[in-house]
Protein backbone atom coordinates (compact mmCIF):
# COMPACT_ATOMS: atom_id res chain seq x y z
CA UNK A 1 0.00 0.00 0.00
CA UNK A 2 2.77 2.44 0.90
CA UNK A 3 4.54 1.77 -2.37
CA UNK A 4 1.43 2.81 -4.31
CA UNK A 5 1.05 5.99 -2.30
CA UNK A 6 4.69 7.00 -2.59
CA UNK A 7 4.96 6.62 -6.37
CA UNK A 8 5.67 10.05 -7.89
CA UNK A 9 2.88 11.48 -9.98
CA UNK A 10 3.91 12.53 -13.49
CA UNK A 11 4.28 16.28 -13.59
CA UNK A 12 5.74 19.05 -15.66
CA UNK A 13 9.41 19.71 -15.04
CA UNK A 14 8.52 23.04 -13.44
CA UNK A 15 6.10 21.45 -10.92
CA UNK A 16 7.08 21.21 -7.29
CA UNK A 17 7.61 17.50 -6.48
CA UNK A 18 6.67 17.65 -2.82
CA UNK A 19 3.32 19.32 -3.31
CA UNK A 20 2.47 17.56 -6.54
CA UNK A 21 3.03 14.11 -5.05
CA UNK A 22 1.34 14.64 -1.68
CA UNK A 23 -2.03 15.88 -2.94
CA UNK A 24 -2.91 12.86 -5.09
CA UNK A 25 -1.66 10.57 -2.31
CA UNK A 26 -4.00 12.11 0.26
CA UNK A 27 -6.86 12.33 -2.20
CA UNK A 28 -6.48 8.65 -3.07
CA UNK A 29 -7.27 7.74 0.55
CA UNK A 30 -10.62 9.52 0.66
CA UNK A 31 -12.93 7.06 -1.19
CA UNK A 32 -11.77 4.01 0.75
CA UNK A 33 -11.72 5.83 4.09
CA UNK A 34 -15.22 7.18 3.51
CA UNK A 35 -16.53 3.67 2.90
CA UNK A 36 -14.74 2.26 5.95
CA UNK A 37 -15.95 5.07 8.23
CA UNK A 38 -19.54 4.64 7.08
CA UNK A 39 -19.46 0.89 7.76
CA UNK A 40 -17.70 1.44 11.10
CA UNK A 41 -20.36 3.95 12.16
CA UNK A 42 -23.06 1.41 11.31
CA UNK A 43 -21.14 -1.29 13.18
CA UNK A 44 -20.80 0.97 16.22
CA UNK A 45 -24.55 1.66 16.24
CA UNK A 46 -25.31 -2.07 16.10
CA UNK A 47 -22.69 -2.71 18.80
CA UNK A 48 -24.34 -0.22 21.15
CA UNK A 49 -27.72 -1.83 20.55
CA UNK A 50 -26.27 -5.30 21.14
CA UNK A 51 -23.30 -4.93 23.55
CA UNK A 52 -22.69 -8.67 23.55
CA UNK A 53 -21.72 -8.44 19.88
CA UNK A 54 -19.87 -5.12 20.05
CA UNK A 55 -18.81 -2.64 17.39
CA UNK A 56 -15.48 -4.23 16.33
CA UNK A 57 -17.03 -7.63 15.59
CA UNK A 58 -19.99 -6.03 13.79
CA UNK A 59 -17.60 -3.90 11.73
CA UNK A 60 -15.50 -6.82 10.57
CA UNK A 61 -18.66 -8.80 9.71
CA UNK A 62 -20.04 -5.91 7.65
CA UNK A 63 -16.70 -5.60 5.88
CA UNK A 64 -16.58 -9.31 5.06
CA UNK A 65 -20.19 -9.30 3.83
CA UNK A 66 -19.53 -6.37 1.52
CA UNK A 67 -16.36 -8.06 0.25
CA UNK A 68 -18.49 -11.12 -0.56
CA UNK A 69 -20.99 -9.07 -2.55
CA UNK A 70 -18.41 -6.95 -4.36
CA UNK A 71 -14.65 -6.94 -3.81
CA UNK A 72 -13.37 -3.34 -3.35
CA UNK A 73 -11.79 -1.96 -6.52
CA UNK A 74 -8.44 -0.26 -7.00
CA UNK A 75 -9.91 3.19 -6.22
CA UNK A 76 -10.93 2.09 -2.71
CA UNK A 77 -7.89 0.04 -1.76
CA UNK A 78 -5.49 2.84 -0.66
CA UNK A 79 -7.94 4.16 1.95
CA UNK A 80 -8.86 0.66 3.12
CA UNK A 81 -5.19 -0.24 3.46
CA UNK A 82 -4.50 2.96 5.41
CA UNK A 83 -7.34 2.19 7.82
CA UNK A 84 -6.27 -1.41 8.36
CA UNK A 85 -2.71 -0.35 9.25
CA UNK A 86 -2.31 3.25 10.41
CA UNK A 87 -5.67 3.66 12.12
CA UNK A 88 -5.18 0.26 13.73
CA UNK A 89 -1.90 1.48 15.23
CA UNK A 90 -3.54 4.70 16.44
CA UNK A 91 -6.27 2.69 18.17
CA UNK A 92 -3.66 0.68 20.07
CA UNK A 93 -1.98 3.89 21.27
CA UNK A 94 -5.31 5.22 22.55
CA UNK A 95 -5.98 1.91 24.27
CA UNK A 96 -3.17 2.79 26.67
CA UNK A 97 -5.25 5.64 28.08
CA UNK A 98 -7.53 3.08 29.73
CA UNK A 99 -4.75 1.22 31.50
CA UNK A 100 -2.71 2.05 34.55
CA UNK A 101 0.34 0.39 36.02
CA UNK A 102 -1.11 0.99 39.50
CA UNK A 103 -4.05 -1.30 38.70
CA UNK A 104 -1.79 -4.26 39.43
CA UNK A 105 -1.63 -3.07 43.05
CA UNK A 106 -5.40 -2.54 43.23
CA UNK A 107 -6.36 -6.04 42.14
CA UNK A 108 -4.15 -7.51 44.84
CA UNK A 109 -1.36 -10.06 44.83
CA UNK A 110 -3.89 -12.89 45.08
CA UNK A 111 -5.22 -12.34 41.56
CA UNK A 112 -1.88 -12.00 39.77
CA UNK A 113 -0.96 -15.72 39.93
CA UNK A 114 -4.30 -16.57 38.31
CA UNK A 115 -3.90 -13.97 35.56
CA UNK A 116 -0.27 -14.68 34.74
CA UNK A 117 -0.62 -18.45 35.15
CA UNK A 118 -3.63 -18.68 32.84
CA UNK A 119 -1.87 -16.49 30.25
CA UNK A 120 1.29 -18.61 30.27
CA UNK A 121 -0.70 -21.84 29.96
CA UNK A 122 -2.81 -20.36 27.15
CA UNK A 123 0.18 -19.24 25.08
CA UNK A 124 1.95 -22.57 25.61
CA UNK A 125 -1.22 -24.44 24.59
CA UNK A 126 -1.65 -22.22 21.52
CA UNK A 127 1.87 -23.06 20.40
CA UNK A 128 1.65 -26.79 21.14
CA UNK A 129 -1.90 -27.52 19.99
CA UNK A 130 -1.55 -25.15 17.04
CA UNK A 131 1.57 -26.95 15.80
CA UNK A 132 -0.14 -30.31 16.31
CA UNK A 133 -3.05 -29.14 14.14
CA UNK A 134 -0.63 -27.76 11.56
CA UNK A 135 -1.91 -24.18 11.92
CA UNK A 136 0.45 -21.49 10.61
CA UNK A 137 2.39 -19.54 13.23
CA UNK A 138 0.78 -16.10 12.83
CA UNK A 139 -2.78 -17.40 13.05
CA UNK A 140 -2.16 -19.52 16.14
CA UNK A 141 -0.36 -16.55 17.73
CA UNK A 142 -3.34 -14.26 17.12
CA UNK A 143 -5.82 -16.77 18.51
CA UNK A 144 -3.50 -17.38 21.48
CA UNK A 145 -3.08 -13.72 22.46
CA UNK A 146 -6.74 -13.01 21.74
CA UNK A 147 -7.81 -15.78 24.11
CA UNK A 148 -5.12 -15.19 26.73
CA UNK A 149 -5.10 -11.39 26.94
CA UNK A 150 -8.00 -9.29 25.71
CA UNK A 151 -9.67 -10.47 22.54
CA UNK A 152 -9.88 -8.11 19.58
CA UNK A 153 -7.72 -5.45 21.26
CA UNK A 154 -4.83 -7.89 21.73
CA UNK A 155 -5.24 -9.14 18.17
CA UNK A 156 -5.20 -5.53 16.94
CA UNK A 157 -1.99 -4.81 18.87
CA UNK A 158 -0.24 -8.03 17.85
CA UNK A 159 -1.11 -8.19 14.13
CA UNK A 160 1.18 -5.37 12.96
CA UNK A 161 4.02 -6.60 15.19
CA UNK A 162 4.12 -10.03 13.56
CA UNK A 163 2.94 -8.84 10.13
CA UNK A 164 -0.18 -11.01 10.13
CA UNK A 165 -2.32 -11.14 6.99
CA UNK A 166 -5.81 -9.64 6.96
CA UNK A 167 -7.45 -13.03 6.51
CA UNK A 168 -5.70 -14.28 9.66
CA UNK A 169 -6.90 -11.28 11.66
CA UNK A 170 -10.46 -11.81 10.43
CA UNK A 171 -10.42 -15.49 11.34
CA UNK A 172 -8.90 -14.84 14.77
CA UNK A 173 -11.43 -12.10 15.67
CA UNK A 174 -14.34 -14.28 14.53
CA UNK A 175 -13.07 -17.23 16.55
CA UNK A 176 -12.60 -15.15 19.70
CA UNK A 177 -16.08 -13.65 19.33
CA UNK A 178 -17.72 -17.07 19.08
CA UNK A 179 -16.28 -18.20 22.40
CA UNK A 180 -16.99 -14.83 24.01
CA UNK A 181 -20.67 -15.52 23.38
CA UNK A 182 -20.31 -19.04 24.74
CA UNK A 183 -18.65 -17.69 27.90
CA UNK A 184 -21.35 -15.06 28.51
CA UNK A 185 -24.07 -17.71 28.24
CA UNK A 186 -22.40 -20.49 30.26
CA UNK A 187 -20.08 -18.91 32.84
CA UNK A 188 -22.77 -17.43 35.14
CA UNK A 189 -24.48 -20.84 35.23
CA UNK A 190 -21.14 -22.50 36.01
CA UNK A 191 -20.45 -19.94 38.74
CA UNK A 192 -23.77 -20.67 40.47
CA UNK A 193 -23.21 -24.39 40.07
CA UNK A 194 -19.83 -24.09 41.82
CA UNK A 195 -21.21 -21.73 44.46
CA UNK A 196 -18.69 -19.01 43.62
CA UNK A 197 -18.75 -15.74 45.54
CA UNK A 198 -19.04 -12.38 43.81
CA UNK A 199 -15.30 -11.80 44.22
CA UNK A 200 -14.40 -15.29 42.95
CA UNK A 201 -16.62 -15.03 39.89
CA UNK A 202 -15.29 -11.56 39.13
CA UNK A 203 -11.76 -12.98 39.09
CA UNK A 204 -12.89 -15.92 36.96
CA UNK A 205 -14.67 -13.71 34.41
CA UNK A 206 -11.78 -11.23 34.32
CA UNK A 207 -9.22 -13.93 33.54
CA UNK A 208 -11.20 -16.40 31.40
CA UNK A 209 -13.39 -14.15 29.19
CA UNK A 210 -11.73 -12.25 26.34
CA UNK A 211 -13.20 -8.90 25.26
CA UNK A 212 -14.07 -6.30 27.90
CA UNK A 213 -17.68 -6.04 26.72
CA UNK A 214 -18.13 -9.78 27.20
CA UNK A 215 -16.46 -9.65 30.62
CA UNK A 216 -18.92 -6.96 31.68
CA UNK A 217 -21.89 -8.90 30.24
CA UNK A 218 -20.95 -12.14 31.99
CA UNK A 219 -20.05 -10.58 35.35
CA UNK A 220 -23.00 -8.16 35.47
CA UNK A 221 -25.44 -11.05 35.11
CA UNK A 222 -23.79 -12.57 38.20
CA UNK A 223 -23.83 -9.41 40.30
CA UNK A 224 -22.67 -5.80 40.52
CA UNK A 225 -19.76 -6.59 42.85
CA UNK A 226 -18.56 -9.31 40.49
CA UNK A 227 -18.75 -6.89 37.56
CA UNK A 228 -16.74 -4.17 39.31
CA UNK A 229 -13.95 -6.56 40.24
CA UNK A 230 -13.97 -8.32 36.87
CA UNK A 231 -13.40 -5.05 34.99
CA UNK A 232 -10.35 -4.17 37.12
CA UNK A 233 -8.92 -7.67 36.64
CA UNK A 234 -9.59 -7.49 32.93
CA UNK A 235 -7.86 -4.11 32.50
CA UNK A 236 -4.87 -5.34 34.48
CA UNK A 237 -4.75 -8.44 32.30
CA UNK A 238 -4.69 -6.14 29.26
CA UNK A 239 -1.33 -4.77 30.45
CA UNK A 240 0.19 -8.07 29.36
CA UNK A 241 -0.02 -6.68 25.81
CA UNK A 242 3.21 -4.80 26.55
CA UNK A 243 5.60 -7.70 27.32
CA UNK A 244 3.92 -10.02 24.81
CA UNK A 245 4.28 -7.55 21.91
CA UNK A 246 7.88 -6.81 22.88
CA UNK A 247 8.63 -10.53 23.03
CA UNK A 248 6.96 -11.17 19.67
CA UNK A 249 8.82 -8.24 18.09
CA UNK A 250 12.09 -9.75 19.27
CA UNK A 251 11.15 -13.18 17.93
CA UNK A 252 10.15 -11.74 14.54
CA UNK A 253 13.41 -9.78 14.37
CA UNK A 254 15.36 -12.89 15.26
CA UNK A 255 13.46 -15.02 12.73
CA UNK A 256 14.24 -12.55 9.96
CA UNK A 257 17.80 -11.91 11.09
CA UNK A 258 19.43 -13.96 8.35
CA UNK A 259 17.51 -12.15 5.63
CA UNK A 260 18.26 -8.73 7.10
CA UNK A 261 21.78 -9.39 8.39
CA UNK A 262 23.66 -6.10 8.56
CA UNK A 263 26.54 -4.55 10.43
CA UNK A 264 24.28 -1.87 11.87
CA UNK A 265 25.09 -0.55 15.29
CA UNK A 266 23.44 -2.46 18.19
CA UNK A 267 21.61 0.64 19.40
CA UNK A 268 19.82 0.99 16.09
CA UNK A 269 18.83 -2.67 16.18
CA UNK A 270 17.29 -2.19 19.63
CA UNK A 271 15.33 0.82 18.42
CA UNK A 272 14.07 -1.12 15.41
CA UNK A 273 12.89 -3.89 17.72
CA UNK A 274 10.13 -1.76 19.27
CA UNK A 275 7.32 -0.67 16.91
CA UNK A 276 6.55 3.04 17.08
CA UNK A 277 2.90 2.54 17.97
CA UNK A 278 3.90 0.33 20.92
CA UNK A 279 6.10 3.12 22.24
CA UNK A 280 3.05 5.38 21.96
CA UNK A 281 1.01 2.80 23.87
CA UNK A 282 3.61 2.70 26.66
CA UNK A 283 3.76 6.50 26.85
CA UNK A 284 -0.03 6.72 27.01
CA UNK A 285 -0.18 4.08 29.75
CA UNK A 286 2.54 5.88 31.72
CA UNK A 287 0.72 9.20 31.35
CA UNK A 288 -2.46 7.60 32.68
CA UNK A 289 -0.55 5.99 35.56
CA UNK A 290 0.82 9.42 36.52
CA UNK A 291 -2.72 10.84 36.27
CA UNK A 292 -1.79 13.23 33.45
CA UNK A 293 -4.96 12.18 31.67
CA UNK A 294 -8.02 13.73 33.40
CA UNK A 295 -10.56 11.24 34.70
CA UNK A 296 -13.27 13.09 32.76
CA UNK A 297 -11.49 12.27 29.50
CA UNK A 298 -11.33 8.50 30.08
CA UNK A 299 -14.79 7.70 28.75
CA UNK A 300 -14.33 9.73 25.59
CA UNK A 301 -10.90 8.24 24.90
CA UNK A 302 -12.27 4.75 25.51
CA UNK A 303 -15.11 5.32 23.05
CA UNK A 304 -12.67 6.75 20.48
CA UNK A 305 -10.30 3.81 20.89
CA UNK A 306 -13.09 1.28 20.38
CA UNK A 307 -14.34 3.20 17.33
CA UNK A 308 -10.86 3.27 15.78
CA UNK A 309 -10.52 -0.47 16.38
CA UNK A 310 -13.90 -0.87 14.69
CA UNK A 311 -12.67 1.21 11.73
CA UNK A 312 -9.49 -0.86 11.41
CA UNK A 313 -11.28 -4.20 11.68
CA UNK A 314 -13.91 -3.06 9.19
CA UNK A 315 -11.09 -2.35 6.76
CA UNK A 316 -9.64 -5.77 7.51
CA UNK A 317 -13.01 -7.33 6.70
CA UNK A 318 -13.15 -5.48 3.39
CA UNK A 319 -9.67 -6.81 2.56
CA UNK A 320 -10.52 -10.41 3.44
CA UNK A 321 -9.72 -13.08 0.89
CA UNK A 322 -12.62 -15.49 1.38
CA UNK A 323 -10.99 -18.16 -0.76
CA UNK A 324 -8.00 -18.13 1.59
CA UNK A 325 -10.38 -18.24 4.56
CA UNK A 326 -12.07 -21.35 3.17
CA UNK A 327 -8.70 -22.97 2.52
CA UNK A 328 -7.80 -22.45 6.17
CA UNK A 329 -10.56 -24.87 7.18
CA UNK A 330 -12.04 -25.53 10.63
CA UNK A 331 -8.79 -26.25 12.47
CA UNK A 332 -8.27 -22.71 13.82
CA UNK A 333 -11.83 -22.79 15.19
CA UNK A 334 -11.03 -26.06 16.95
CA UNK A 335 -7.86 -24.46 18.34
CA UNK A 336 -9.96 -21.57 19.69
CA UNK A 337 -12.31 -24.06 21.39
CA UNK A 338 -9.38 -25.91 22.94
CA UNK A 339 -7.81 -22.69 24.24
CA UNK A 340 -11.14 -21.49 25.64
CA UNK A 341 -11.46 -24.70 27.65
CA UNK A 342 -7.79 -24.61 28.70
CA UNK A 343 -7.97 -21.02 29.97
CA UNK A 344 -11.27 -21.60 31.80
CA UNK A 345 -10.07 -24.75 33.54
CA UNK A 346 -6.67 -23.22 34.35
CA UNK A 347 -8.30 -20.15 35.90
CA UNK A 348 -10.53 -22.30 38.11
CA UNK A 349 -7.67 -24.60 39.14
CA UNK A 350 -5.38 -21.67 40.01
CA UNK A 351 -8.17 -20.00 41.97
CA UNK A 352 -8.62 -23.22 43.91
CA UNK A 353 -4.89 -23.56 44.57
CA UNK A 354 -4.56 -19.93 45.72
CA UNK A 355 -7.67 -20.10 47.89
CA UNK A 356 -9.61 -17.52 45.85
CA UNK A 357 -12.26 -19.85 44.42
Amino acid sequence: MSEDLDCPVPARPQAEPARGSSRPAVASLVPGLALVLALAAAGTAVGKAFPLVGGPVTGIVLGVLLAVLKRPGARLRPGIGFASKRILQASVVLLGSQLSLTQIVHVGAGSLPVMIGSLVVCLAAAYGIGRWFGIVGDLRTLIGVGTGICGASAIAATAPVIGAAGVEVAYAVSTIFLFNVAAVLTFPLLGHLLGMSQHSFGLFAGTAVNDTSSVVAAATSYGRTAADYAVVVKLTRSLMIIPICLGLAWLVRRRNRDAAETTARPRLQVLKLVPGFLIGFLLMTTANSLEFIPAAAHHGLSELSVFLITVALTATGLSTDLAALRRTGPRPLILGACLWVVVSVTSLVLQFLTGSL
